[in-house]
């Protein structure tokens, strides 16, 4: 497996470094309705292009979860960041996860916003043609966005989120990202582990659902802790961003043993998912 390095953007110059990962409908993009309001004295994220999105729809790949962490792994690595907090929505909750397998004392906290479990999620034979078929079918996307935001959604926001979806993302590249997430399990590599891990879900998605999170991510992570938010579904970033920020800095912030020097280094912290 070949690292690459993902197109990024750095956001703040905080001490507590975080890697944020996108989903399956988006790239980095998708975190631009948050960026106005983080907390960028006290944290630097890195937003970044998975593989077949954004700045690196060309690039070719496996299109895996584990590759994707590997990838986000060389990232750490090119900016200096030995330890650091990381942020997956739907999709990239499955990248992060993967992260923590392959590098478990380089995460200080975990947080998954709508996460894929590590157990991958199937999909009945319906829902698999609906999602299969989406790469090449708008209209497929737009269902499965408005099926994922409880039916509430004003048509034009749906419009837009297809459009940015088709724009950003690579049709064969979005069509085998699918067998990963959906098809993959790791489980066994992270069940059991103390680093600090949020759950955050929207009671308006009917999938990825707080049920979901406390019979996966809940069990896995001996330190975790779920937040849902009444007024979102899957895409909290959109439907609901400030709920989202102040869920998710209050959990990172919630680390002090970060040793305040730039990198996130200090000792262990802890213990005990389109």
């Amino acid at each position: 497996m070949t690292s690459f390095v993902l197109p990024h953007a750095l956001h703040g110059r905080g001490s507590h470094k975080v890697i944020a990962v996108h989903g399956w409908f988006a790239d980095r993009s998708a975190f631009d309705p948050v960026l106005p309001d983080l907390d960028q004295d006290a944290f630097q994220y890195a937003l970044v292009d998975l593989r077949g999105y954004g700045e690196a729809r060309d690039a070719a790949g496996a299109y895996t979860s584990g590759e994707g962490a590997a990838d986000v792994l060389a990232l750490a690595d090119l900016l200096g960041w030995d330890r650091f907090s990381v942020v997956g929505h739907s999709m990239g909750a499955s990248v992060v996860q993967r992260v923590l397998a392959a590098a478990p004392l380089r995460v200080r906290r975990l947080v998954g916003i709508s996460p894929v479990p590590a157990s991958g999620l199937p999909l009945p034979p319906e829902q698999w043609e609906l999602f299969s078929s989406a790469a090449h079918t708008p209209e497929n996307r737009r269902a499965i966005i408005d099926l994922t935001t409880g039916g509430r959604r004003p048509a034009a926001w749906l419009d837009r989120m297809v459009r940015r979806s088709l724009r950003c993302s690579d049709a064969k590249a979005f069509r085998a990202w699918l067998d990963s997430w959906s098809g993959e399990t790791f489980a066994a590599e992270v069940e059991g582990a103390a680093v600090p891990a949020l759950a955050v879900t929207g009671a308006l998605d009917p999938a990825l659902t707080a049920e979901l999170a406390r019979a996966t991510w809940m069990r896995w992570y001996a330190n975790s802790e779920l937040v849902e938010i009444g007024s979102a579904g899957h895409y909290a970033m959109d439907e609901a961003p400030l709920e989202l920020i102040r869920a998710v800095e209050d959990f990172l912030r919630a680390d002090d043993n970060g040793d305040g020097n730039g990198n996130g280094n200090g000792p262990g912290v802890g213990s005990g998912v389109g």
